[in-house]
This record gives structure tokens, C-alpha cells and sequence, in this order.
């Protein structure tokens, strides 16, 4: 397939755990609920796609599996699956599940931080308090890690819903919360990270779509971020839509109508596993070829990272596969298209060095 040799970036994924877990941990870190399960398509895919990478025959038993990973433990795990991957460069979002320090040892390559907003907002008010201060130092902040991460990131999906007001000036009032969820002060923290990567030329990310029990998937739809699109679109901003399932046709319109929008359909690729041909195709009816960037959003387990790469390149090389047998493109166009989403988009919408 064209997608075989193609080294991957990475644009957004999270660290992984780093000590042994037993079946109940892996289990859990397999799903975006309360509970994941082997008996499920992902678990599927664990035991015929990752046990090989591990030296372990097609569809193992799930006990053998988890044994044999106890047995070479998580470092080394680690390390096999995420080599396995092809992967040349990891944007990491250190807001959930490590940092940088931590996941550069277990990989060859480039490893970059994505600084997430509400994460440096809540160090700062339980630092500094509830203030009128406390707004200065925020974009302080933000602007200090700015200067060598590679972008920045909201989950505002989660705290409030992507319909946040738009605030151009911080709330009279700020309340100490622990988990920031009030939408006038979401709303002004997204304008500043806007603000702040615009400047940087540091794109900003959004999740949206499907994730864990947190968030109420209605209010993740990116097509409640037009009004925020319509702002930003001569700001020299780029927009990344995260994962985006089961919205994905609305992001690959999103992206088909402003030429800020970016997207990826990482964290479905490993889920949707054999499907993942269709998912593309879906979101390649409207999506222009250059705003599609590749990304696992793999956390916590190695082999989510390993099944994100794994059913991207099998999902795509047979969707091309499919366009070329009927004369749909060509094959130098095959070629960039896929080359586009495994690293160049990517490396066209992140500044290639710190901003310092």
C-alpha cells in the first residue's frame, strides 16, 4: 500500500502510563468510559494486531497477552510498539497524561509539547487566587510556555461546550475553581490562546467529537464554533479540530469552508479499527486534501498509539487503493495526498522550531 513506508508526525497524542497494569487498569485504559473491555473492537485489535508487534501469535488470549506484557514490562512495551509505528515526530499534550521529560526516552523521535490552556489558567489561580491579577499573570504564563511549545490546545468541549461566549476582555470576577467551568472566563481564555497563537504562529487545538463520560457530546460539535471560525479567520490562526467522530463530515466542512480549519480523526482511527476506510472517505468528501493531518491522540496504553497508526495507514492505503482501481486519481497524486496527511500537513500548520 502507499501508505507502507511513510514516516507519521504525530500532531496531538498523550504519554504513557508508566508502570505495569493489571487487567483492570489495561481494561479501563482501552475505553472513554468508566470501563473498557476487551470484548470490544479495540480489544479485538489488541490481540491480532499488537500481540505480533510483541512476539506473540494473532489473537492470543487476553490473560496470555496482558502476561507476556508483564513479562517484557512497560518500558520495553513501550518502546516496541511505538517504534513500530513509524512515527518521526510526537506533539504531545501535556495537560493529561505526562509530559515531554517522560515520553522521550521510550522514542527515537522528535517530541514536542502542546500547552493546554485551561491547565496553565488552573496553576495560575491556585497560585496567584481569585484576583484581578490573576488575569495578567494567566497570559503571562501562557505566553512564557509558548515560547518553545510547538501549540496549544482547549478542552473547553468539556468544561462548558464549544457554543462558549466570545470574550475579548476577562470576566469582572474570577472564582477559584479547582476545575475551571465557567463560560465567561472559558470563553475569554480561548480568545486569548487565539490571540497568543496567532502571534506565535502556534496553531490551536480543540477537542472535538466523542471522549470520555465528562462531556456531553452534543456541545462538542464543531459546527458550534463558526462564530469563533468567522473571528479568527483573518487572524493568522490556525484551527486544529481534534478527533471529531461522529462529526466528522461537519469538521470536513468546517475545514472545506475557511482556510484556517485543519482537522484529523485521531482517537476514532483505533476505535473505528477496520472501519477506519470509511471514516476517511466520509470525512474526504469535503475536507481539502491539505487540512487533513494525522494524529493516534493515543494515551495511556502503547497499543493505542501502535492500533492508531496501524488502521490509519491500512484505512487510507486501501481507500487509495479503491480510488486508483477506478481511475479516480492518479498515482502521483495518491502519493502526495497520503505523504500530505502522514507528515506534511503537519509540518506546513507547526513552526518547526521553538518561538523563544
Amino acid at each position: 500500500m502507499l501508505t507502507d513506508g511513510l514516516t507519521l508526525t504525530d500532531h496531538h497524542c498523550h504519554g504513557v502510563v508508566p508502570h505495569d497494569v493489571d487487567r483492570a487498569g489495561f481494561e479501563q485504559l482501552l475505553g472513554e468510559g468508566a470501563t473498557g473491555s476487551f470484548d470490544s473492537a479495540v480489544g479485538l485489535a489488541v490481540r491480532r494486531w499488537c500481540a505480533p508487534a510483541l512476539d506473540l501469535p494473532p489473537h492470543v488470549g487476553a490473560d496470555a497477552y496482558l502476561a507476556h506484557r508483564a513479562e517484557l514490562g512497560w518500558r520495553e512495551v513501550a518502546v516496541r510498539l511505538l517504534a513500530a509505528t513509524g512515527t518521526t515526530s510526537w506533539f504531545i499534550d501535556t495537560g493529561f497524561g505526562g509530559g515531554t521529560a517522560e515520553f522521550s526516552p521510550l522514542t527515537e523521535g522528535e517530541v514536542r509539547e502542546v500547552v493546554r490552556l485551561e491547565q496553565v489558567a488552573e496553576q495560575v489561580i491556585a497560585e496567584v487566587g481569585a484576583g484581578r491579577a490573576v488575569f495578567d499573570e494567566i497570559e503571562a504564563r501562557l505566553r512564557d510556555r509558548a515560547r518553545q511549545a510547538v501549540g496549544l490546545k482547549s478542552i473547553v468541549a468539556y468544561r462548558c461546550g464549544l457554543d462558549f461566549p466570545l470574550r475579548d476582555r476577562p470576566p469582572k470576577t474570577v472564582f477559584p475553581e479547582h476545575r475551571l467551568t465557567e463560560p465567561d472566563l472559558l470563553g475569554w481564555l480561548v480568545g486569548l490562546g487565539a490571540r497568543i497563537g496567532a502571534e506565535f504562529g502556534l496553531p490551536l487545538q480543540f477537542h472535538t467529537g466523542f471522549g470520555d463520560t465528562d462531556l456531553r457530546l452534543h456541545r462538542a460539535d464543531p459546527l458550534l464554533l463558526t462564530d469563533f471560525l468567522r473571528k479568527t479567520a483573518n487572524t493568522g490562526l490556525t484551527v486544529m479540530l481534534l478527533h471529531c467522530w461522529p462529526f466528522h463530515r461537519n469538521a470536513a466542512y468546517l475545514a472545506h469552508a475557511f482556510g484556517h480549519v485543519r482537522m484529523d480523526i485521531g482517537l476514532t482511527v483505533p476505535y473505528v479499527g477496520h472501519r477506519a476506510q470509511a471514516v476517511l472517505a466520509e470525512t474526504l468528501e469535503l475536507a481539502p486534501f491539505r487540512s487533513l493531518c494525522y494524529s493516534s491522540d493515543g494515551y495511556g496504553l502503547p497499543e493505542l498509539h501502535f492500533l492508531g497508526a496501524f488502521w490509519w495507514r491500512r484505512g487510507l492505503g486501501r481507500l487509495l487503493d479503491e480510488w486508483l482501481a477506478e481511475d479516480l486519481i492518479t498515482t502521483a497524486d495518491a502519493e502526495r495526498l497520503a505523504a500530505g496527511i502522514a507528515h506534511i500537513n503537519a509540518e506546513d500548520a507547526y513552526p518547526s522550531t521553538p518561538a523563544r
